[in-house]
C-alpha cells in the first residue's frame, strides 16, 4: 500500500516580491510538504517565516536562519524529527545547507529535504556529494525514503544534476505533468529546480502547475521562480516486529 503525498518546491526570493502572492500560490496547490529556498534570513526573519507559514495554512517543520532553507508541513502531517546541516564553505560564496524533516503522513513516513546549490560548478558538485552523504545516513537512521527538492542552479545533463539522478528519480523526467521550465517566472527558459525521489517512491506526476491561485498572474507576481509540484505515492511505514 502507498500513501499519496504532494510536495511543492519553491524559491521565494526572500519574499522581496509579493508575499501574499506566494501564499496564494501555495494554497492553490495544497501541498502536504513545502520545500522552500531563499526564505528570509535577516532582520525579522523568524516572524516573516512564521507569518508565511500561517498564510499558507502550514507549520514550520525544519529550517534555521542560515542559508534561507525551510520545510513546511500541512496540519495533517506529523513531524517526527528535523535536522539542519551546513555544507562546507567557500570563500566569497554564499554558505549552502540542507534542511531535513522526517514526516509521517498517515501510515507513511518520508524524509523531506530542501537545498539550494551554488552558482559555481565546483562547489555545487562538491555539495551534492555532501548532500547525498547526509541523506544516506538519514535514510538508514529513520528507515524511510527520501525526497529532495530544491534550486539546483543547473539544468539536466550537468554534472551535479546527473549525480543526483544516479541516486534518485528526476520527478519531471519520470512522470511529466504540467510545464517543464522553472526559471524565470516572467520568461521561463531553464529547468533549474527539481524534485528527486528515492526509487521506492512512485512519482505520479511532476512539473510546474497551472497558475490557478485566486488572482491571475501570481506566478509572476510572487517571485522569480515558478513552483514545482510533485505528486508522489509513498510506501506505508513497516513496523518491525519485536524479536523473540
Amino acid at each position: 500500500m502507498a500513501t499519496p503525498v504532494r510536495v511543492l518546491s519553491y524559491n521565494i526570493r526572500s519574499l522581496r516580491d509579493d508575499p501574499e502572492a506566494v501564499a496564494r500560490v501555495v494554497r492553490a496547490n495544497d501541498p502536504d510538504v513545502l520545500c522552500l529556498q531563499e526564505v528570509p534570513r535577516f532582520w525579522g526573519w523568524r516572524a516573516q517565516r512564521r507569518r508565511l507559514a500561517r498564510a499558507c495554512g502550514m507549520d514550520v517543520a525544519a529550517g534555521r536562519r542560515a542559508c534561507g532553507l525551510a520545510v513546511l508541513a500541512a496540519p495533517r502531517v506529523r513531524r517526527v524529527r528535523r535536522e539542519f546541516h551546513l555544507l562546507t564553505p567557500d570563500e566569497g560564496l554564499h554558505r549552502r545547507a540542507l534542511a531535513i524533516a522526517v514526516l509521517e503522513i498517515g501510515p507513511a513516513r518520508l524524509i523531506a529535504a530542501s537545498t539550494h546549490l551554488d552558482l559555481a560548478d565546483g562547489p555545487r558538485l562538491r555539495h551534492v556529494h555532501e548532500v547525498l552523504a547526509h541523506l544516506d545516513r538519514a535514510r538508514a537512521l529513520y528507515s524511510a525514503p527520501v525526497v529532495l527538492a530544491g534550486d539546483i542552479n543547473e539544468e539536466p545533463g550537468g554534472p551535479s544534476w546527473t549525480l543526483l539522478t544516479d541516486h534518485f528519480q528526476d520527478g519531471y523526467a519520470t512522470a511529466p505533468a504540467g510545464e517543464e521550465l522553472t526559471f524565470s517566472a516572467r520568461d521561463p527558459r531553464r529547468r533549474i529546480d527539481g524534485v528527486f525521489a528515492d526509487p521506492g517512491v512512485e512519482v505520479a506526476g511532476c512539473g510546474v502547475p497551472p497558475d490557478e491561485s485566486d488572482e491571475p498572474g501570481d506566478h509572476v507576481r510572487a517571485t522569480d521562480h515558478r513552483p514545482l509540484r510533485a505528486d508522489l505515492r509513498v510506501p506505508e511505514l513497516r513496523v518491525r516486529e519485536p524479536k523473540g
